[in-house]
This record gives structure tokens, C-alpha cells and sequence, in this order.
């Protein structure tokens, strides 16, 4: 049975000694039905054999004896759920089968049942009391045929006149052999009311359901045998479910059972907390194993096993003051201590680095009569390695022989490890050869110590043969190549790669893939441009698809590196393709773009569209973005129209932002608007970089209310407009008289700290553009008082509104006041200052600015021409007038239109009609 075990050893021959903890007592019993052995009790005993007597205890889980239970109730040493039986599926060892005979010598029964399989097991007779011989040599031909017979028995023909005893020996049959027909004859026996009070029978059950891992069936069975059938639960019942859940290492389950035992007032014993603590301990489950730690010492319950299981966990975590809080519970309970705690509490020390204390239980363990072996010098030898105490692990080594131990591979895999830690080549290369000479093989952390040893103290060739070891061993190319790499990397020597790659291991590399991927990835990431092009040009395998690929992910890495250089020499050294690669090519294009190489970048853009490749979203906003920072917005236009043309292309949020930008910069009022209703009805949802670039980009292409809107419903989104949206929405509402929300506007602005010195400059334009003059005042002295400077904008906008509401004193101080901060005048400036001048018909004020402006370097622009046209016109001085045109085409300047509108006015304002009428013709013929 998978479930049952049993251990067998030859008896002293003096029967009165006692057995040992591990062992059970009890009395001598075989009896059989239906090809069933049954063994239980310390002796087999062969009354017509001279064989020795031997003794059979029941297995680790101490499945249970003759009444059918298969109880669990033994702690071994051993890890419980062994399979490593001398004894199992009813087998003896070698040493009974020797000269043994008669198998069963009377198996009433079982000939008819071969002959007739259709007999009913009413008609046999109980047979307790009958002595069964085993011939062990035919065992397997006998349970063979057992179960043969098994097989075609109809349980449903079984009489009710059974007794309760032969009954659990039917189902043990069954069980055995058959778990279909076990779990029907024990659902009979629920029906005829066999399984009151009948612990073994449900035991059996259990284990038929803990095979088949119906743990729901399992639940329903433990409830039934307290509530319907009178059983009182044992921790047998329940170390069998452990037991087959542990087998599985379903620790969930395990842990399940183990505080259903608890919440039925189930005492453990020691198997049940053995076969936890070694589940616990497979999976590293602290948290459930410290709970079924303090409740085996709350039952006072010694387990060895559970100890060392404890101790193994938190060590193997990393928590090394409660592995020593356990150890102290071994000395606080009095426990016994084996072999196995011995290891285990050296191991505990050694991680910690705590030698003398390691040594001391050594010392102690010798004390107890315990020889330590070569595990235990092992442990010790890794202990100061851990702590680089690399003299003492030196001289224990070579302390082995003269205790007449041979170290074996963990020995110098322990003492190359050591060495390696304390950055000792010349020790760690010494115990390397000497592990393979011994022949002996190392691991892979010996080869990953030698490579990286070698690779530090700059020996070349040394690497070249810790390669070959590790290719031999069955190690995979790539990963020997990644080890070799992060050695070179670490030890900072990665120029020296080249010189190790040689051969073989060099031959792979151009023929696989992968391997030649990661070569040459790791060459750009350390410049070696030359050895990538070569390993590019030499590599022996042919991938089209695979080799684009690289060669964009090489590209896009010097790219990431900032590498540009380096990305352009890949690209150049590509081969040539009649379908080039539309990653690749786009790839390209941003870079000669980052490197201001526009004309290159277009000449690849126009290779992608001369190729007849359909560029996709990701293309295309590489291509619009090129041309944008070309200051070629005309080209980014052209692109995005190509891009309207063609179908299934719908724009992701970044090329949408794109879009938006290019348009506003072109000035393009439709197609703001166009693409504005189209994202809101497209895209459901916004970010909120997504919401500051349309409202900063459609101010002028919508209406207030729907900007208005707009702004709400960012900020209801909890999103944060940013300063430059502030100040677009400050100027829209300023523009539309709207200075209440405004104002609101400003404030949450200033809340934020978002508000900047072009804050203060849109509400002071707007308010002085709407002539409230006493509010654009007290907003210059709000901006100074906030620590702002005012700046040239807001006194340009002071001027001129002061100017315009003809408040020439109001003009004068702002005017006194810009040039006592030392702001220095701009064309602005100047023009506001004639246009004021001139609409007072003051000619020699307007004069004297004007050579102020002559004097200052700026010179007149054509806003300034402009007028001073009109401030002559007002003052009656037309041919003046008409000279500054001449002047302005002699100076490189155009006129506009309004230039000659202007003009116009000023000779129709002197009755100068006639020449008036011909400037307006000459207007019309210039198309203005």
C-alpha cells in the first residue's frame, strides 16, 4: 500500500531488551482473508523455519495492527513520508525470502472465488484463529491472483450476517487492492450499520479518499463519525489525512487538518507533528510551522525531527535569533538529541558565522558519543568560508586525513567557494585542480567563483579552460555566456571578451542565435563597435525576421545610451534590403532627428515612402515630429494630411497632442476645431496633459463657453491645469470682459503656486483693453507687492491704455516710472508712445521719440512706420506722409495694408481725395 511502511531489522538475541523511542511494542499476529497478509506487533515468526527471528515495526507514520486502522503514530528521525522502505506492498527483504516457503498454507476460498466469481462472500466461514504460514518466494504469484479474485467479487452480494471484525477484514482486502470496490463495500457497511463505533473502518476509508484526494468526502466522513456514528477521533484519523497530504505537499490541506484536529480536542502525537515540520520545512513556511512548533511544546510533545525542522527553516531565512531561540528550547525541554540535531545546530552556527560556537557543539557532540563525519567537517570548512577565515577551513582540510576521513566533492567545493569569497586566486585554482584531478566535478558556483576569480586577476587563459569545463559539464551556451559577461562587466576588464572567445564556444556563438544576440548587445552597451560589426558580419545563422529584430534592439540601445554615433555606424553597416524595416527605418529617422541631421532624416523618411511600406500611428508622429523640430511645419502638415488619407489609421493620444500643436503653430483655426469635436467623440477619457494641450492650443478655435467647460471639467477630474493653461483661460476671460470668473481664476492659480509674471501681464492687458483702468492699477501694485517685478509687457499695457483714455498725467508717471526701474524701452514701447503723441497731434513729441528710437539701435519696424503715417496725417503733414513710404522700401520694409490704409486716411483727412484715389488703386492692384 502507497500508504503503509515498514522498516525490519535483525532482533539481539536477547528478547527481553527494550525497544528505543522510535519503536513500537506490542504482540506477534498474522491473519489472512481473501489474499491478505496482515503484519502487526514487533516478531514474524516462522514456527517450521530455523530463520532468525526478526523484528518489524510499524512505519514512520505507525500505520496501525490487526483491527484494519492504519494509524499514524510514530515520530522518526527520519523524514516521515519516506518512501525509502525495506518492506513494502506487503514484500519482505531479502534476507526472509531466503529458503522461505508456503505463502499462505490455508486460504479458505479463494479456489472457488477463481472458479466462480459470481460465489458470494456470505458462504465463508471466519477464520481467526487459524495460524497463516507465508511462503515469501511466491508472493508476488499469490497477490497476483488475489487480486485477480478481488477484482470480479460483487460486494453487492455480501451477506449482513458478517461480523463487525470480518468485516473491516474485507475492507482492509479491498482496500488493499481495490479503491472503488473499498469505498462501495464501506458505503454497505454505512447501510447495514457496521461502521458504529467502528474507528478502523473509517481509517481505511480515509485512506481509500486521501488517495483519491477527495478532501471534501474526507470532511464529511470526520463529521459523520462524531455526529452519526458514535467515534471518538484519535489522532490516527487524522495523521492519515496529514499523511496523504504531505505525501502530495499540499501544505494548505496539511495545515487544514492539523487545527481540525485541534478544534475537536484531538490530541497530536509526535508522528503528526513530525510529518508537519517536514512539510513546513520542504516549503519554507515559517509562519505555519512556528505555529505547530509552540503547539507540539504547549502538549508538551518532544519530536526531534520537529526541532531540527524549526532551526532548518529560520536559518534557511535568514533569521538566525530564532533559530537560536529554538536551540535554547532543545536545552530548555530535554530533548534527546540525534544525529540530525547535531547537523543541524552546527549548520545553524556555521551560517551565522558563530565558529566558536559551532565548534563547541562539536565538541559537545563528540561528548555524547556522536563521531563526526565528513558532513560535519563540511559544514564547519563552509562556516569559515562564510567569514573568510579561509586558514582555519585550510587547516581543517588538511587535518581530514590525519582522522583518516577523505574529503569528498563538498569538501572542495566548500574550500573553492572560501577562497573565491576572500578574492584568493592562487588557493581557489589550487582546489579546483586538485577536485578534478581526485575526479571529482565542480558545480556551478565553483565555475561561476573560477570565471569571475579569473576574470578579476586577469587570467585569460585560465577563463578560456573554466569554458570549456563548463560546456563539458552540460552547462547552456547562453548561460555561460552571461556569466562571462557580467564577470568581465564586474571586474570592469569587459575589452578583454574578445580574447577569451576563441574556438568552439566562439563557433556557437555565430551559430546560434541567441548567444550571438547577447554578444553583440552586450558589445554596444560597451562601445566595441567594431566586434559587433564583425560578430554581425561573421554570424552563421540566417533569420531575416530574427535579424531585423536585432538590429533594431542594437539601434534602439545606443540610442537609449545616448550613443547616437553608434546607432548611425549600425544602421550604415546593415545589409542592404529590397522591403527595409519599418521599426528600424523609423528608429533612424528620430535619431538624425536628435542629432539635427534633418536632411538625412528626410532622406530616410522619403526611402520608408518610396518603398510602398504603409507607415502606422507610430511612424507617422516620427515623421510629424521630425519636421516640427525642423521648424518645416508646412511638410508636417502635408504628412498629417497623407496620414487623414490613409484608412485604419486612428492616432494615439501622443500623435493627437501632435496634431494640436502643429496646427496652432500653422495657425490653422478649421482644423483645430475639426480635430477637437473628433477627440470628443472618439476618446472617452482624458489625462490631464491631454486636457492643458487642447485648451492651450484651441483657445482661439473655441468659444468661451465651450473652454470654459472644458477647464470645469479638468478640474472636477481632480486633474491640475498647469501654468501655461492658467494663463491661456485668464487671457480668453479676459478677452470676453468675463473678469469675474477671471479672477477665480487667478486666485486658484495662486493658491497652486502657478501663477508667474505672464499671469500678472494677461490680466493687466485685459483689464487695461476693457478700460478698467483702476483695477489694472491695482494689479501692477498686487504683482509688486508679491515680489514681481513689473515688468516692460504690463507698463507697455499701462501706457497704452492710459494713453488711449487721453489720462496723459496717468501716462506721464507710468512713464517716469518704467524708466526709473531701467526697463529698457522695445518697438513696443515706442509705438505705443508715437501713436499717443500722434492722436494728441503732438508732432514734436513724436518726433522726439522717434529719434530716441533711431538712437537706441532698434530703428523703426513696420509698426512704427505705420504709425508715424498716421500721426502725420493727423497733424496735416502728407507729403511727410508719403515720404515715409519710399523710406520704408529704401530701409528692406513692405508696406501692408495697413500701410496704405493709413496712408489713405491721412490724404483724405488733408483733401488730398485725388491721391488718395490713386494709393487706393494702386492697393487694389497689389491684392491688399
Amino acid at each position: 500500500m502507497a500508504s503503509l511502511k515498514f522498516s525490519i531489522s535483525f532482533e539481539r538475541k536477547n528478547p527481553n531488551l527494550t525497544n528505543s523511542s522510535s519503536q513500537l511494542s506490542g504482540h506477534s499476529s498474522i491473519s489472512a482473508f481473501a489474499g491478505y497478509v496482515h503484519i502487526s506487533g514487533v516478531y514474524i515468526i516462522n514456527p517450521f523455519s530455523n530463520y532468525k527471528r526478526i523484528r518489524v515495526s510499524r512505519a514512520d507514520t505507525g500505520l496501525s495492527g490487526i483491527s484494519g486502522s492504519n494509524e499514524v503514530d510514530n515520530c522518526s528521525n527520519k523524514d516521515v513520508g519516506s518512501e525509502k522502505l525495506v518492506l513494502e506492498e506487503l514484500g519482505f527483504s531479502r534476507e526472509i525470502r531466503r529458503g522461505r516457503r508456503n505463502v499462505w498454507k490455508r486460504f479458505r476460498g479463494a479456489k472457488s472465488v477463481i472458479k466462480d466469481v459470481n460465489l458470494k462472500l456470505t458462504n465463508i466461514k471466519e477464520q481467526e484463529n487459524e495460524p497463516i504460514f507465508v511462503d515469501l518466494e511466491n508472493r508476488a504469484n499469490i497477490f497476483s491472483r488475489v487480486e485477480n479474485v478481488l477484482d470480479h467479487v460483487d460486494v453487492d452480494a455480501i451477506g449482513s450476517e458478517l461480523s463487525l471484525e470480518r468485516c473491516n477484514t474485507i475492507l482492509k482486502q479491498l482496500e488493499r487492492f481495490s479503491d472503488s470496490k473499498a469505498l462501495k463495500f464501506f458505503e454497505w457497511m454505512r447501510n447495514e450499520g457496521k461502521l458504529k463505533q467502528n474507528v478502523a473502518a473509517y481509517n481505511l476509508a480515509l485512506r481509500v479518499v486521501g488517495r483519491a484526494q477527495n478532501w471534501d468526502m474526507a470532511e464529511a466522513m470526520i463529521r459523520e463519525m462524531s455526529s452519526d456514528s458514535g467515534c471518538e477521533l484519535n489522532f490516527q484519523v487524522f495523521n492519515t489525512l496529514i499523511y496523504s497530504c504531505s505525501k502530495r505537499g499540499h501544505v494548505g490541506l496539511s495545515a487544514k487538518w492539523f487545527r481540525m484536529m485541534l478544534e475537536n480536542g484531538v490530541r497530536p502525537n509526535e508522528a503528526t507533528f513530525g510529518m508537519l515540520m517536514s512539510l513546513y520545512q520542504k516549503g519554507w513556511k515559517v509562519e505555519e510551522a512556528e505555529f505547530t512548533f509552540s503547539q507540539m511544546r504547549g502538549f508538551g510533545i518532544r519530536c526531534q525531527s520537529a526541532y531540527s525542522a524549526m532551526i532548518t527553516i529560520y536559518t534557511r531565512l535568514g533569521l538566525y535569533n530564532k533559530a537560536e531561540n529554538v536551540i535554547n528550547f532543545l536545552r530548555d525541554d530535554e530533548v534527546i538529541l540525534n544525529m540530525e540535531n547535531w547537523l543541524v545546530l552546527l549548520n545553524a552556527y556555521s551560517q551565522q558565522g558563530k565558529l566558536e560556537a559551532a565548534e563547541q557543539v562539536l565538541v559537545l557532540m563528540q561528548e555524547d558519543g556522536f563521531s563526526p563525519n565528513i558532513i560535519v567537517y563540511n559544514t564547519l570548512i563552509t562556516g569559515y568560508g562564510k567569514v573568510s577565515k579561509m586558514e582555519d577551513a585550510h587547516r581543517l582540510f588538511h587535518n581530514l586525513k590525519n582522522i583518516q576521513i577523505e574529503p569528498d566533492e563538498a569538501t572542495y567545493r566548500s574550500m573553492i567557494e572560501g577562497w573565491g569569497r576572500a578574492n584568493n586566486y592562487q588557493e581557489a585554482q589550487w582546489y579546483y585542480k586538485e577536485l578534478k584531478r581526485v575526479g571529482f566535478e565542480p558545480n556551478s558556483s565553483n565555475l561561476y567563483t573560477m570565471i569571475n576569480l579569473q576574470a578579476k586577476h586577469g587570467d585569460e587563459e585560465g577563463a578560456i579552460r573554466t569554458l570549456e569545463d563548463m560546456t563539458r559539464l552540460g552547462c547552456q551556451y547562453s548561460s555561460v555566456l552571461g556569466i562571462l559577461i557580467q564577470a568581465y562587466e564586474r571586474a570592469i576588464r569587459f575589452d578583454k571578451v574578445p580574447l577569451v572567445l576563441k574556438g568552439s564556444f566562439y563557433e556557437h556563438v555565430l551559430r546560434n542565435q541567441t548567444s550571438c544576440s547577447i554578444l553583440a548587445m552586450a558589445y554596444v552597451k560597451h562601445s566595441l563597435m567594431d566586434d559587433t560589426i564583425k560578430i554581425l558580419r561573421e554570424k552563421k545563422w540566417k533569420d531575416k525576421g530574427f535579424e531585423d529584430n536585432l538590429y533594431h534592439l542594437l539601434i534602439c540601445s545606443c540610442k537609449d545610451l545616448g550613443r547616437l554615433e553608434n546607432a548611425v555606424k549600425i544602421y550604415t553597416h546593415m545589409p542592404k534590403s529590397d522591403k527595409p524595416n519599418l521599426h528600424i527605418l523609423c528608429t533612424m529617422i528620430d535619431i538624425y532627428s536628435a542629432m539635427n541631421l534633418f536632411t538625412e532624416a528626410e532622406s530616410v523618411y522619403l526611402e520608408l515612402k518610396s518603398s510602398g511600406i504603409a507607415l502606422d500611428v507610430i511612424a507617422f508622429s516620427v515623421v510629424v515630429r521630425m519636421y516640427v523640430k525642423a521648424g518645416n511645419l508646412k511638410d508636417a502638415c502635408s504628412v498629417l494630411d497623407t496620414m487623414g488619407k490613409q484608412k485604419n489609421i486612428v492616432p494615439d493620444i501622443y500623435l493627437l497632442r501632435d496634431m494640436l500643436r502643429v496646427y496652432q503653430q500653422c495657425g490653422m483655426v478649421d482644423n483645430l476645431k475639426d480635430l477637437y469635436y473628433k477627440i470628443l467623440k472618439t476618446r472617452d477619457t482624458w489625462d490631464q496633459e491631454m486636457y492643458n494641450c487642447v485648451i492651450n492650443c484651441c483657445a482661439r478655435a473655441l468659444p468661451v463657453d465651450e473652454l470654459s467647460r472644458l477647464f470645469d471639467e479638468m478640474v472636477q477630474c481632480g486633474f491640475v491645469p498647469n501654468t501655461i493653461t492658467f494663463n491661456v483661460i485668464l487671457y480668453v476671460y479676459g478677452k470676453s470682459r468675463l473678469f469675474k470668473k477671471a479672477r477665480k481664476v487667478f486666485w486658484m492659480a495662486e493658491k497652486r503656486g502657478l501663477v508667474d509674471i505672464i499671469s500678472y501681464n494677461t490680466i493687466i492687458a485685459a483689464y487695461g483693453q476693457k478700460k478698467y483702468l483702476r483695477n489694472m492699477s491695482s494689479t501692477a501694485r498686487k504683482m509688486e507687492f508679491n515680489g514681481f517685478s513689473v515688468s516692460l509687457e504690463a507698463y507697455n499695457s499701462m501706457l497704452d491704455a492710459f494713453g488711449k483714455d487721453r489720462q496723459m498725467e496717468q501716462f506721464r508717471i507710468v512713464l517716469q516710472r518704467m524708466r526709473e526701474s531701467g526697463s529698457a524701452s522695445n518697438h513696443y514701447t515706442y509705438n505705443i508712445m508715437m501713436n499717443i503723441y500722434g492722436e494728441q497731434g503732438w508732432i514734436e513729441e513724436v518726433a522726439a521719440v522717434l529719434t530716441e528710437l533711431k538712437e537706441s539701435g532698434l530703428g523703426p519696424d513696420l509698426c512704427s512706420y505705420n504709425t508715424l503715417i498716421k500721426a502725420y496725417g493727423i497733424a496735416g503733414m502728407v507729403e511727410d506722409a508719403v515720404a515715409l513710404v519710399k523710406e520704408m522700401r529704401e530701409n528692406g520694409l513692405e508696406p501692408d495694408r495697413i500701410t496704405y490704409l493709413n496712408l489713405i486716411s491721412a490724404l483724405q483727412r488733408n483733401d488730398e481725395f485725388l491721391e488718395a484715389v490713386k494709393w487706393s488703386l494702386w492697393m487694389k492692384q497689389m491684392g491688399l
